[in-house]
C-alpha cells in the first residue's frame, strides 16, 4: 500500500515542481490537440530537443565566461525553438518534412549530449534536460510557467475556434476569410514559448509526452474538437500531477512517471472507447432488428427460410431465428 498521507505531509517540499507540471501538462496538452490534428507529432518532438539544446549551449556558453544575464537556460531554450521552428518551416515541395524533423530532432539530441560532456559539472543538469526531472523548480520558474499557462489559456479562449478551423479544413478557412497565417504564427509561437520553458523546467521526455499523450486520450473520448481541448489540458494537468505522486510513491524519476501516468490515460481512453462503440454496435444491431421485426411480416413467400423450432416455426434472418405471434416477432436466438 502506498501511503499517500506521507505525500501530502511533504507537499511543502515541493508544491512548486508539482504545480509546475500541473500547469505545463495542461497548457501542452491543449496545445497537443492541434499537434495531433495537424499531424506535426515529429514537429514536437523536435521542438522539444531543440529547446534541451539551447540550454545546454546555454550553460556552455556561461562556463566560457558568458554574462549569465545573456546566457540563460531560459532565453538558450527559446532560442533553439525557434530556430528550429524557422528551419522546420522552410518551404518544401520534395513531401521529405518528416525526415526534415527527424534530422532536426537527432542533430539537437546529439548536440545536447556532446555540449555535455564538454561541461561536466553540468551533466547532471544535461540529463534532466533529455529525460526530466522537475525536481527543483524555483518560485520564480513556476511563477514564469504559470503566468505563461495562463496567457495561452486567454489567447485558446479568444482564437480557439479559428485555430481548430484551420487545423481541420485549411482550404475553407481561406475561403471564408479567415487570418490562416496569423494564427498559423500565433499557434507556432504558443507552441515555442510553451515548449521552450516547459523543457527548461521539465526536460524534453515529460514535455513530447504532455504534447501527445493527452491529446491522443482525450481525441478517443471527446464529441468535437473543442471539448477536445478542455479534455487533453485536465488529462495532460492530471498526469503532470499524477507523475509526482507516483514518482515519490515508487521512488521512479518524475519524467518518467509523468510519461507512464499519461500512458495509463490513454489507455483507459482507448478502452473506454472501445467499450462504447461496441456498446453503440450492439444497441444499433438491436435497433435494426426490432424494425425489421415491425416492418416484416413473415410467411410461406416471405423470403426468409423456415427452420422447424420446437413446437412451431421459425423464419431465419441474419442468421436469427425469428418467432413471428400474436403481432411481433421473438428472438430465439442463433441458428
Amino acid at each position: 500500500m502506498v501511503d499517500t498521507t506521507s505525500f501530502w505531509a511533504s507537499w511543502e517540499l515541493f508544491r512548486d515542481a508539482a504545480l509546475a507540471g500541473t500547469f505545463a501538462g495542461a497548457m501542452l496538452g491543449a496545445l497537443g490537440v492541434y499537434v495531433l490534428i495537424r499531424r506535426m507529432v515529429f514537429l514536437s518532438a523536435a521542438l522539444s530537443q531543440a529547446a534541451s539544446l539551447g540550454v545546454a549551449t546555454a550553460f556552455w556558453a556561461q562556463v566560457q565566461g558568458a554574462p549569465p544575464w545573456l546566457a540563460t537556460p531560459t532565453l538558450g531554450a527559446l532560442g533553439g525553438t525557434l530556430l528550429a521552428t524557422a528551419i522546420a518551416g522552410i518551404p518544401d515541395r520534395t513531401g521529405r518534412r518528416d525526415g526534415l524533423l527527424g534530422a532536426i530532432y537527432l542533430v539537437c539530441a546529439a548536440g545536447t549530449l556532446a555540449i555535455g560532456t564538454k561541461i561536466v559539472q553540468e551533466l547532471q543538469d544535461i540529463e534532466s534536460l533529455l529525460f526530466g526531472s522537475g525536481v527543483a523548480v524555483l518560485p520564480d520558474d513556476f511563477q514564469i510557467i504559470a503566468w505563461l499557462a495562463l496567457a495561452l489559456g486567454l489567447v485558446q479562449l479568444w482564437l480557439h475556434r479559428g485555430l481548430l478551423h484551420v487545423s481541420l479544413d485549411r482550404d475553407g478557412a481561406r475561403v471564408q476569410g479567415l487570418p490562416v497565417r496569423f494564427l498559423d504564427f500565433v499557434l507556432v509561437l504558443s507552441l515555442a514559448a510553451a515548449v521552450s520553458v516547459s523543457t527548461r523546467l521539465l526536460g524534453a521526455l515529460p514535455v513530447f509526452a504532455f504534447m501527445v499523450l493527452p491529446a491522443l486520450a482525450a481525441l478517443d473520448v471527446a464529441q468535437n474538437p473543442t471539448q477536445a481541448l478542455l479534455i487533453s489540458a485536465f488529462l495532460g494537468a492530471l498526469a503532470g500531477l499524477g507523475g509526482y505522486w507516483l514518482a515519490f510513491a515508487a521512488s521512479l524519476p518524475v519524467g518518467a512517471a509523468q510519461t507512464l501516468v499519461a500512458a495509463l490515460l490513454v489507455l483507459t481512453a482507448r478502452v473506454m472507447h472501445f467499450t462504447a462503440s461496441r456498446i453503440l454496435a450492439w444497441q444499433a444491431h438491436r435497433h435494426h432488428h426490432r424494425l425489421q421485426h415491425q416492418a416484416h411480416e413473415h410467411g410461406p413467400d416471405c423470403g426468409h427460410e423456415p427452420v422447424a423450432h420446437g413446437d412451431h416455426l421459425d423464419y431465419l434472418v441474419d442468421g436469427h431465428l425469428h418467432h413471428p405471434h400474436d403481432g411481433h416477432c421473438d428472438d430465439h436466438g442463433h441458428q
